[in-house]
């Protein structure tokens, strides 16, 4: 793409956010929003309207922040958005409050983009994203039509979803990224479930604390037939993090990865002490009998 060609249709995306700014917190001035030092209140304000557009007035609208535990800089705090989707602060920031405004407006500026029209699933969307997933693998635009395949499986979820934005379509997809990292999506094919089944039965769940605790026992089991794999998952996981947090992109696979590694490993260690005690207690029982 040619210099003044590349300006041109950044200046118009710059436009487009700057619109959808004076929709969205009218009494905002969009020149000035991404240099708005309280840029903390304007997502909360930015996704408080727009769950009071769809009708939501608990705290589904809610932002949460959270920071990792260091005892100096560079700090690193992540915000997650009402749905799911996760962003951190990408610069190195010297203090907890920096990093927060850091990754508040990580997140404002892609809740902003992902209202764009060019982000929303349309017809035209999903066959451009077919044809690409054709042209990388072995498949066929046959296979499109056919759910058994893997290309069917993706267009049979992009068409469940027209309309969506890729945010919401991204919080979607999170669950079957983990399911198939996890290799839960290769267990259930070998019981002859269908792909189209297995969309259809997980597409009605929403990643909670009772599916990440299920993943972590998969964990667990595969422990006892590989030790230290959860170790070694969990040091990738975390490279892929942090990674992936300095490039500014959306964190939620990357995080849940960790957070489901990590329960894991507790469990293990946690199972590890009761029977290290349950010998303590053991041998204190023999030599008393003795």
């Amino acid at each position: 793409m040619q210099p003044g060609k590349r300006e041109t249709e950044m200046d118009r995306t710059l436009e487009s956010l700057q619109h959808i700014i004076s929709q969205a917190l009218p009494h905002r001035d969009p020149a000035l929003a991404f240099k708005d030092l309280n840029v903390v209140a304007m997502l909360q304000e930015f996704w408080e309207n727009k769950q009071k557009q769809k009708g939501v007035f608990s705290s589904e609208g809610t932002v949460l922040y959270e920071s990792l535990n260091s005892p100096g800089p560079p700090f690193v705090s992540y915000v997650t958005l009402p749905g799911g989707s996760c962003f951190g602060n990408f610069q190195c920031c010297l203090s907890r409050a920096e990093a927060r405004r850091d990754a508040a407006k990580v997140a404002l500026i892609n809740s902003l983009f992902n209202e764009l029209p060019c982000r929303k699933i349309t017809k035209e969307f999903i066959m451009e994203s077919v044809q690409e997933a054709v042209s990388s693998t072995s498949g066929t635009l046959n296979d499109a039509d056919d759910p058994s395949t893997s290309i069917g499986a993706y267009h049979y979820m992009l068409e469940s979803n027209l309309g969506k934005t890729m945010l919401e379509f991204q919080e979607l997809m999170i669950v079957f990224q983990l399911l198939h990292w996890n290799g839960s999506l290769k267990a259930l094919r070998e019981t002859k479930c269908s792909r189209q089944e297995v969309i259809s039965y997980y597409s009605q769940y929403s990643l909670d604390e009772r599916m990440r605790s299920h993943m972590a026992l998969d964990w667990l089991m595969k422990e006892q037939d590989s030790p230290g794999i959860i170790s070694r998952e969990l040091q990738v996981a975390l490279r892929e993090l942090e990674e992936t947090r300095k490039a500014g992109q959306e964190l939620r696979f990357y995080k849940e990865k960790k957070e489901i590694l990590s329960l894991a490993l507790s469990q293990l260690y946690s199972d590890h002490s009761a029977v290290s005690s349950n010998d303590d207690h053991m041998s204190l029982a023999l030599s008393g009998y003795r």
